[in-house]
């Protein structure tokens, strides 16, 4: 990645800018990534997406993958290592189940809440001091999570409770991540995309549509889209600080309610869009309070 590589010559002031345009790209090509995904599951299955999507993107990454094999070698902390490429399979997993049956914003507005879920399971599990400050932050975000969810007198609805078990498992990896941190990126990356292509494997035996060469073309366009957006988010952490980058992962809701109107004609409602203002307030209102504090070190892994 040579233009990469260029970017990193530039002043702090330059280099910032590129950061956060980075940032948005990459924001924008995980959000058509998913919305391309939202279109293929309505024709074939959660499994082949997963399957095809992972490897159109493990046949991208192979000459880094091979290039960089010493670094598979020796990988840190095994079981760990293990459990969050579960993690992450079932929750990209999560993520698309959901959107068959819910809007794009509705499944987004979730997984948005997974900064909030990181800093009460760090209280909970890790022991990590948390203030008033941030515990009230955290309810109030919860608050936002039981507003978009709109729960009925009878039940939550069975995709919108899939969606939230995602935002979970997709705040458990960003936790299990922080303990990561000397893995280098080729093996977080591509280590993923065998988890989804394995559990798609599974998951297609039981239900396969022969595609159509268009589709394998998206399929393969949805893998390419998600290593490049990887790139460019790992790349935007490099050239600026994660303080002035990470808030640009919010943009995300945006561009869901975009892509959910023009691509499938969903209105948002307005729970929806008052619960997704709350969580991300509240994200925001944790994340500065946490780099005020020194842990400003916020992991950027956008859902799916």
């Amino acid at each position: 990645m040579p233009f990469f590589k260029n970017l990193s010559a530039y002043d702090d002031r330059s280099a910032r800018l590129a950061g956060i345009a980075l940032m948005l790209l990459s924001i924008f090509m995980f959000s058509f990534g998913d919305a391309m995904g939202k279109f293929l599951v309505g024709t074939y299955s959660v499994g082949q997406l997963l399957l095809l999507r992972g490897c159109a993107a493990l046949l991208l990454l192979s000459p880094l993958i091979w290039k960089q094999r010493h670094q598979f070698l020796h990988m840190e902390r095994p079981r760990l290592q293990l459990l969050r490429v579960t993690l992450s399979t079932l929750e990209v997993a999560a993520f698309f189940i959901a959107t068959v049956y819910l809007p794009l914003a509705d499944v987004v507005t979730y997984y948005l809440a997974g900064p909030i879920f990181v800093t009460a399971m760090s209280a909970i599990f890790l022991r990590e001091k948390v203030g008033w400050r941030r515990w009230t932050a955290i309810l109030i975000g919860f608050c936002g999570v039981l507003i978009a969810l709109r729960p009925s007198a009878q039940m939550v609805s069975p995709p919108a409770l899939i969606a939230l078990g995602g935002s979970l498992s997709f705040a458990t990896l960003m936790l299990i991540t922080r303990s990561l941190r000397k893995t280098p990126d080729i093996v977080m990356a591509s280590s993923q995309f065998v988890g989804t292509f394995l559990l798609g494997a599974v998951m297609s035996a039981f239900h396969w549509v022969p595609p159509t060469p268009g589709s394998l073309l998206i399929f393969a366009l949805a893998g390419a889209i998600s290593v490049t957006a990887l790139f460019c988010v790992n790349r935007s952490l490099k050239l600026a600080p994660a303080s002035v980058v990470v808030p640009y992962q919010y943009s995300m809701i945006v561009w869901a309610v975009i892509f959910g109107f023009v691509v499938f004609g969903d209105v948002p409602q307005l729970a929806t869009i008052v619960g997704a203002a709350i969580i991300i307030g509240a994200g925001f209102y944790i994340y500065l309070r946490e780099r005020d504090l020194g842990r400003g070190n916020a992991d950027v892994n956008p859902p799916a």
